[in-house]
């Protein structure tokens, strides 16, 4: 499998040239030369019914200069945590993926990243250094990831006062090879000041800079497989009346828009998902562009669904390529709706009245645009919604939707009693360039 750039105007590389360079010389972001078929679900095959394994079968079809026995090593390694299937209510299912060590789903690919990385490097002998930018949980996934990894730095960038508490102890007290950079701007600047880094060609070559954000294939790629997963347990969930699982729709709640990626990526191969809930935040960038056929990126709005708070989402480019450009055929597979913050409050409200169930604010964003994608309010297809993190870490959201708290896991409680650590810059590139070359 080789990997080209959505321009066309860089040559195509291997899996390890994509993941170490992050942007293709051109600027612009690597997409598969072809989306491989799975004629099968990996788990209809009565091979195995285990996430480690249906994750090695997908990436092998995308990866050929790891040996698949390394893939599988690395999914075990990775992919340590369970990944359950929750029935919410009839015909909608949450998918929670927040059970890695940051209790976000942004583990799934971080782990893995840094795994692939360090199998390189350590046959390379040779160092690396990452810049990564985050409206939130990115950031401590890849801190946790890249934690004590050798021949690695990590520079986290992340807008100041901007994230949660949680979240940012998280990403702020490791130490170590982990260094936190806290911005004065918004994501967007964040991402900005990473992208013209991973452009500097002077820099790149004197750091051996990459980055772990989504727009790098080894963080998008991995998420790809839980959409199997998910489909293979809803299966189960169903029953085996009818045809289990055809018909299903997926609702993803979408930031810089790698995860919706991911999903449409697992239907071309092959995994049996009908159509698509985009649901974003109040940063509409691109249910706009649904509705009117202009993409405006603009800056982005404070949420209480922060690590959403995208308001120029890299990864539509990708999107885009997928449906070569024609939103005509990207609607008719995807529903791109927003939410705001009151829905997302009382969605939160909703859920636990009914259910007992805590959702976190991205959750419920995902939740509240499926009812609202359904005219009755309630899905009539079975429908996953990817549950993207804990509730507890959003706990002033929590209390304010829900007037309780809810209990602290010990991953969040051991980061809040560690003492912080950042630089603090202003968002000025000439600043990051100079400290990722101190």
């Amino acid at each position: 499998m080789r990997f080209r750039s959505i321009l066309g105007q860089s040559s195509s590389v291997s899996f390890r040239e994509a993941l170490f360079h992050g942007l293709a010389p051109d600027g612009s972001l690597y997409i598969p030369e072809s989306i491989p078929l799975l004629k099968a679900q990996p788990a209809d095959r009565g091979i195995t019914h285990r996430f480690p394994d249906i994750a090695t079968e997908v990436l092998s079809a995308f990866i050929d200069d790891l040996p698949t026995e390394e893939i599988h090593s690395i999914a075990e390694r990775a992919f340590s945590f369970p990944i359950p299937l929750v029935k919410l209510e009839q015909n909608l299912f949450l998918l929670e993926l927040f059970h890695g060590p940051t209790l976000a789903f942004k583990d799934i690919g971080a782990r893995f990243m840094a795994r692939a990385l360090s199998y390189f490097l350590e046959r390379e002998e040779r160092d690396l250094t990452i810049a990564v930018a985050t409206s939130g949980d990115t950031g401590s996934a890849v801190a946790h990831g890249f934690f004590n990894v050798p021949n690695i730095s990590v520079f986290v960038f992340y807008p100041s006062g901007k994230i949660s508490r949680l979240q940012e102890q998280q990403m702020t007290t490791l130490g170590g090879n982990i260094h936190a950079v806290e911005v004065e701007g918004t994501f967007d600047d964040c991402q900005h000041l990473v992208k013209r880094a991973l452009g500097d060609r002077d820099l790149v070559l004197a750091r051996n800079l990459t980055t772990a954000n989504s727009i790098n294939l080894g963080r998008l790629l991995p998420q790809v497989t839980y959409y199997f997963w998910a489909t293979h347990l809803l299966q189960q969930a169903i029953g085996s009346a009818g045809q289990p699982g055809t018909g299903s729709v997926v609702s993803v709640p979408s930031g810089n828009f790698g995860n919706l990626t991911a999903s449409v990526y697992s239907k071309r191969m092959g995994a049996p998902i009908t159509r698509f809930i985009s649901a974003s935040n109040a940063n509409e960038v691109v249910p706009e562009y649904f509705k009117t056929g202009i993409f405006r990126p603009r800056p982005s709005l404070q949420t209480f669904s922060n690590a959403m708070d995208v308001g120029n989402p890299s990864n539509f480019a990708r999107l885009q390529a997928l449906y070569g450009d024609n939103l005509h055929e990207m609607q008719r597979e995807i529903a791109a709706v927003s939410v705001t913050d009151g829905e997302t409050l009382d969605e939160m409200r909703r859920t636990y009245q009914q259910s007992g169930y805590v959702l976190d604010p991205h959750t419920a964003v995902g939740v509240a645009a499926s009812r609202k994608s359904q005219s009755s309010g309630s899905p009539s297809k079975p429908t996953v919604v990817v549950a993207t993190a804990h509730p507890a870490k959003f706990p002033e959201v929590v209390a304010r939707a829900l007037n309780t708290t809810i209990p602290v896991p010990h991953q969040l409680e051991d980061a809040l009693q560690r003492p912080k650590h950042s630089i603090q810059i202003p968002a000025d590139y000439m600043r990051v360039r100079e400290l990722l070359l101190s």
